[in-house]
């Protein structure tokens, strides 16, 4: 809502599908296909299967993203980056980070967390969160309208 391009990476530690079990796009990975391009009129999705090759690093993955203005980062916790950490009363694992780990910068919360001289925010305060990170990495200046797929690919360099 303020002009600028984001894009997130979110790590998990469990396995996921993007696909229902039931799918033409399920039924070739299954197959056997290392990449398999979803696509719709809305949005599309590559699948890689990694096939015993070791997880991308949070560096690959931001390598592979669209140029954007900055980029949300979630489930990294041991990657040397500045964190805002995320507390729910609900999860089940509720030992803070911040105490033990000195690139968190603020708490965000759904609840009084003591937060001991870090930034507190609530969850749901998205105008002062993000006023937060805008000052934290610097002013940002939003990228100009993306250019289209044609531009973007006559754009980079051919091998």
């Amino acid at each position: 809502r303020r002009g600028f391009r984001v894009a997130s990476v979110k790590h998990a530690h469990h396995d996921f599908q993007i696909d229902d079990a039931e799918t033409d796009s399920a039924r070739h990975r299954r197959a056997g296909a290392a990449q398999v391009a979803i696509v719709s009129p809305r949005r599309w999705a590559v699948v890689n299967e990694l096939g015993g090759a070791p997880e991308p690093s949070l560096g690959e993955m931001i390598g592979r993203l669209e140029p954007c203005d900055i980029v949300i980062v979630e489930g990294y916790k041991a990657a040397p980056i500045p964190k805002i950490e995320a507390r729910r009363a609900a999860q089940q694992d509720r030992r803070p980070l911040a105490p033990h780990d000195p690139t968190v910068i603020a708490i965000a919360a759904d609840h009084e967390t003591g937060a001991a001289g870090l930034p507190s925010f609530s969850l749901d305060d998205i105008a002062g969160l993000a006023d937060f990170i805008e000052t934290a990495v610097g002013p940002l200046k939003p990228r100009a309208a993306p250019a289209s797929p044609t531009e973007r690919t006559a754009a980079r360099p051919r091998s």
